[in-house]
């Protein structure tokens, strides 16, 4: 009898420790999804897989869309793509007085979001296809605009947008 059951243990016992060490992992990798005390204003350094984006809650794994919100009391926020933070913003008291920072594509340094070109049809991590630049390109649009086309869901996520930009 207790040899039927010793197989069964030991797969029992294996999953116990499974999650017991996944967990334990889980536990000490404390994301970063909020930073205060940035009176400076200024993006702070960002590393792969240590922070977790403010609007869909994943984990940060690429540095190619990144941005930064901060609001007036040095509170800072990090997204991973563009439209994140447009959404995540737009009820926010301070959508208008925040620091907004993206990481340029044809610069690869961080610039101020509000003034920086927005492409329409970047491969983003979300999706929504708008990537930052430095540099106007014909194609691009201003913050406004983008920002627009992220609240009315003019994005590579919507079908008809997708095939008007795309081709596809």
């Amino acid at each position: 009898m207790i040899k039927k059951f010793i197989p069964l243990l030991v797969i029992l016992g294996l999953v116990v420790l499974i999650v017991t060490i996944f967990l334990s992992v889980a536990s000490q990798k404390q994301m970063i999804v909020i930073k205060e005390g940035n009176t400076k204003k200024v993006p702070f350094e960002m590393v792969v897989n240590k922070y977790q984006d403010s609007d869909c809650g994943m984990v940060i794994d690429n540095m190619d869309y990144i941005s930064q919100v901060i609001s007036p009391s040095g509170k800072t926020w990090f997204f991973h793509d563009h439209g994140g933070f447009v959404k995540w913003l737009e009820d926010k008291e301070f959508i208008d007085s925040s620091i907004i920072w993206v990481m340029s594509r044809d610069t690869k340094k961080w610039i101020d979001g509000r003034s920086a070109f927005y492409s329409l049809t970047d491969k983003t991590p979300m999706g929504y296809g708008f990537g930052a630049y430095e540099k106007k390109a014909p194609t691009h649009v201003d913050f406004d605009t983008m920002r627009l086309r992220m609240l009315r869901g003019e994005t590579l996520n919507n079908p008809h947008i997708r095939k008007q930009l795309l081709g596809h």
